[in-house]
């Protein structure tokens, strides 16, 4: 486990995935992400490569032949290697292997970099295409906060925030999980999605087109908040199992498949096309407040 530090945050991250297993709040004595109780959900905050969402029949095809792809990718459940570390930084990396060729076909290095400014918190997304040809991929975070903040409180009492008023339109899951091509306008108040248990029962709130980079978690009783800023993420879902006590801010590049799948790989939505030789950086930034 590594440890970042200020005087505002302790942080914790462990290799495997690369996943932040801890955000507390040194300030105020709270831990703001979720602990990973795998009766209710196993992860805290997972990074998602080279797949957002779920693939078609669990595979992906590539120039004709189908390799196994887990939902979210594989990158959550592999070994990082620690490359540097200090108080205020570190950096992990994937490379392509015999095994990660087995499911995946393309090379290349995968890195999630943290760095601690005062009482934020940056994870970047490193993408290095080690190929003779493009590469094609998605990339996302998946981090879960807890849901009340303090004692005394209750999730009902929380909502997330937008940036700006958005039409905010979900798209709708087959009972399989897939995209079934239909849309919803998800009732709002101005700018804001109240939370309750029931919110998430069809599952996950995805966006795919947003004008707003930032969503705020906030209380309507106390000033406390979390803010998710991502400036270069085109998409945002939002999630929980029914009746967790936590919410997922997932800032997206790619989603799942829709029925039927895309058929070859490359034609997967939302996929980053990486030219050999070339280099793909995104971040995303938590606040606490």
């Amino acid at each position: 486990m590594v440890t970042l530090q200020n005087e505002f945050l302790r942080v914790e991250i462990s290799p495997l995935g690369a996943q932040l297993t801890s955000i507390f709040n040194k300030l105020n004595k709270v831990e703001h992400l979720w602990q990973a109780d795998p009766a209710v959900w196993g992860y805290h905050a997972p990074n998602l490569f080279p797949v957002v969402g779920g693939c078609f029949n669990d595979v992906i095809q590539v120039d004709g032949r189908t390799y196994p792809m887990e939902r979210h990718g594989f990158a959550r459940t592999s070994e990082f290697i620690m490359q540097d570390c200090s108080d205020a930084h570190a950096k992990f990396s994937l490379s392509h292997s015999a095994t990660t060729h087995q499911v995946y076909p393309f090379k290349f290095t995968f890195q999630v970099l943290y760095d601690l400014f005062d009482s934020e918190l940056r994870v970047s997304y490193k993408v290095i295409n080690e190929d003779e040809n493009a590469i094609y991929f998605s990339v996302g975070a998946h981090p879960a906060f807890n849901i009340p903040f303090f004692k005394g409180e209750k999730y009902d009492d929380y909502y997330i925030e937008f940036e700006v008023e958005e039409q905010l339109i979900k798209h709708l899951f087959s009972d399989e999980g897939y995209f079934n091509g239909e849309r919803e306008n998800l009732s709002q108040n101005g700018n804001k999605i109240d939370l309750n248990k029931d919110l998430f029962s069809a599952g996950a709130l995805v966006f795919k087109s947003l004008a707003s980079r930032e969503v705020l978690i906030k209380n309507h009783k106390t000033p406390n908040f979390i803010s998710v800023s991502f400036p270069h993420f085109e998409s945002l879902g939002i999630w929980a199992p029914p009746g967790a006590d936590f919410v997922c801010i997932e800032p997206w590049l790619g989603y799942g498949d829709s029925v039927g799948g895309p058929g070859d790989f490359r034609n997967k939505e939302g996929l980053r096309k990486l030219e050999h030789g070339h280099v793909f950086e995104v971040d995303y930034t938590i606040g606490i407040t």
